[in-house]
């Protein structure tokens, strides 16, 4: 977290007498090129992070996740630049970083985010006029996915859906939390957030609020289904008495508030081991299984890509490119000529 007396800092300011009161107002440009050198501490630059990151949330109302992991990749940023300008930045300056990124040995996925996270950021400097012109705009975006996400095999899921037993406490609860997550490939805030009200069971459909507070409405299959309404039937009520005020969501904790996303993950973990299963294992490889379950089977890519609630197709067609990887180990393993 960026410290809260950075958070404090402003630019300078200027007195304007009546005469010149109609005056053009300074830029950012102009009043940062005006407080001369930054300080060490770069305590200028980490003020326009926090604006931006504020501008993300007020204006175009991303996510909270989304919104922190944008925060993480302007701290890497401001430490790389140090006491350097943000208007002094050329397209050289910036490929130097994304070299650094990768020397770091960082993800793919983690590298491409970070790429965008700048791109916005410069976006942005350019629209508060503290830039005037864009050089990120010129640096090409890394594939964000050079390594095959990590899949369960049909079986593996039938096994671990399988794996509360019902001598766990609340086994109706995570057999249907499951369910659901494997049924609908929602993401582990989209299923903590599910509301009673946003079911329509008897249509088959769910609605659910991904990133940027968009909805959707998710198709759930029958086996989902019946382990929701035993989980309301059975145990949803008897946890909702412990909670002061009524609770919508649907997935309760012991206290009977909402589930949230790191006891889910929890969960999740806790079923993979005691079934064997990779401890890698997190609620997003259910999304990823979903997926290429669903695209192996035939499923058009459109359709997918709206259940995933992708903005971009290219982002579904990662899944895609893991049922490429497994044509070929199958190819080189089967084939007389391969």
């Amino acid at each position: 977290m960026l410290r809260d007396e950075d958070r404090l800092e402003t630019y300078p300011t200027f007195s304007i007498s009546q005469g010149d009161a109609l005056a053009k107002r300074p830029t950012k440009l102009e009043l940062l090129q005006k407080a001369g050198p930054p300080p060490k501490s770069s305590r200028a630059t980490e003020t326009v992070c926090n604006e931006f990151l504020d501008y993300l949330r007020s204006e175009c109302h991303l996510a909270a996740n989304t919104i922190a992991a944008y925060g993480r990749d302007m701290r890497r940023f401001t430490t790389w630049l140090g006491t350097g300008a943000l208007n002094q930045i050329s397209i050289s300056d910036l490929s130097s970083y994304v070299g650094e990124l990768n020397e770091a040995e960082l993800a793919p996925a983690s590298i491409a985010r970070n790429v965008v996270a700048v791109r916005t950021f410069f976006k942005y400097l350019q629209l508060e006029g503290i830039v005037e012109s864009n050089p990120a705009e010129l640096i090409a975006t890394q594939k964000m996915w050079e390594r095959v996400p990590g899949v369960l095999s049909t079986r593996q899921v039938e096994g671990f859906l399988a794996s509360p037993r019902k001598s766990d406490v609340y086994w109706q609860r995570d057999v249907a939390m499951l369910e659901v997550l494997y049924a609908t490939g929602c993401r582990a805030s989209e299923v903590c957030s599910i509301r009673v009200r946003d079911m329509s069971l008897s249509e088959k459909f769910l609605k659910c609020e991904g990133k940027g507070g968009k909805q959707r409405m998710v198709p759930i299959g029958s086996r989902a289904i019946a382990a929701i309404v035993r989980y309301c039937e059975e145990l949803r009520g008897k946890l909702a008495e412990k909670s002061p005020h009524p609770p919508e969501e649907l997935f309760l904790s012991r206290s009977g508030r909402a589930l949230d996303r790191i006891h889910l993950w929890r969960l999740v973990k806790f079923y993979a081991k005691r079934v064997g299963i990779d401890p890698s294992i997190s609620p997003h490889s259910l999304r990823h299984s979903f997926a290429t379950h669903l695209l192996a089977g035939g499923a058009d890519l459109r359709l997918v890509q709206e259940m995933l609630g992708h903005a971009s197709i290219q982002t579904t067609q990662i899944y895609t490119h893991v049922e490429h990887s497994r044509l070929k180990k199958v190819h080189q393993r089967f084939h007389p000529r391969a």
